[in-house]
């Protein structure tokens, strides 16, 4: 005789089905937003280099204070550059561990229906 009767297989078997649906869809709305990012950061990285190319023509027309003033500010917005990129790299890891995580469950469902 199996571990579980017919009726609690169908309730594990409909228990798998809805984890691997909302899976699915948590799944996809982190692709979306992890597509969004990627292309947002790609758009938008390539402002710091121009911002630094600009403070460098303007840097023969500038006091030695405002200057300084650009080169911190540059400086910030390398910062705020890098954290973006660690955003998209934290979201394109979460992708991943759902998906690992997603694979895990119905795998241990699947053990449970059918050993």
């Amino acid at each position: 005789m199996g571990l579980f009767n017919n009726h609690e297989k169908k309730v594990i078997a409909e228990l798998c089905k809805k984890s691997e649906d909302i899976s699915n869809d948590i799944s996809k709305e982190i692709n979306e937003l992890l597509d969004d990012l990627k292309t947002e950061y790609e758009e938008n990285k390539i402002v710091l280099k121009e911002f630094n190319d600009f403070v460098s023509e303007l840097e023969e027309k500038l006091s030695p204070q405002d200057i300084e003033k650009l080169h911190s500010f540059s400086s910030r917005l390398y910062k705020v550059k890098r954290c973006a990129k660690k955003g998209v790299e934290a979201m394109r890891e979460l992708a991943r561990d759902q998906r690992k995580a997603t694979n895990e469950t119905l795998r241990e469902y699947q053990q449970y229906l059918y050993h």
